[in-house]
């Protein structure tokens, strides 16, 4: 699960565990990203902080925050996926992403590849979802689209293949959390 984590919240946590649950994964990974190409570095924390608060949500053994996509030196996720499946051959690894980010995928570098990496577990966000389904890359890939019941599958499966969890949309948003640590408190004079 790649993302800025800025910063990491309860929702990203949530996320994690449905996952795990759902997929019957071993562990998975908060994939902290030194640089999205795709969001503004002005308001962006520092890197070692988000890392730093992500590790603080993960438990170090079956959920792992990791810097390894600035350890790998790459910048883009097709670039990061395709070193991630050399170095670690005989892992069923899934790409596990949000709603929000299923409907901005055509945005990103080579996301046609990113789809035939790799399996995909997309997990609802509120605002999202509708037109994350009614979007580019699910359209182009409805045919590999997997019921929910197939999720343990998932890890073992060649891409494309992926999955919208049925769930509850988690509303924790990293976007308010940030708006709302910049709003002054009531009562305070300027």
């Amino acid at each position: 699960m790649g993302g800025s984590f800025n910063p990491a919240h309860a929702g990203h946590l949530h996320v994690a565990r449905l996952a795990m649950a759902h997929l019957g994964l071993d562990q998975l990974w908060l994939m902290v990203s030194p640089g999205n190409p795709l969001k503004p570095a002005l308001g962006m924390a520092a890197f070692p902080a988000r890392l730093a608060a992500a590790r603080h949500l993960a438990d170090g053994r079956r959920i792992i925050a990791t810097d390894i996509e600035q350890r790998l030196g790459t910048r883009y996720t097709a670039d990061t996926l395709r070193e991630l499946q050399r170095r670690f051959s005989r892992v069923g690894f899934v790409w596990l992403m949000g709603a929000d980010n299923l409907r901005q995928l055509p945005r990103w570098g080579r996301w046609l590849e990113i789809m035939h990496m790799m399996p995909m577990l997309v997990l609802p966000r509120p605002g999202a979802t509708r037109g994350a389904l009614a979007g580019l890359a699910a359209a182009r890939f409805a045919r590999h689209r997997l019921p929910a019941r197939a999720g343990l599958c998932l890890p073992g499966m060649v891409a494309p293949a992926w999955i919208l969890l049925p769930v509850r949309e988690n509303p924790a948003s990293a976007t308010a959390l940030r708006q709302r640590a910049h709003q002054k408190p009531e009562g305070v004079k300027p």
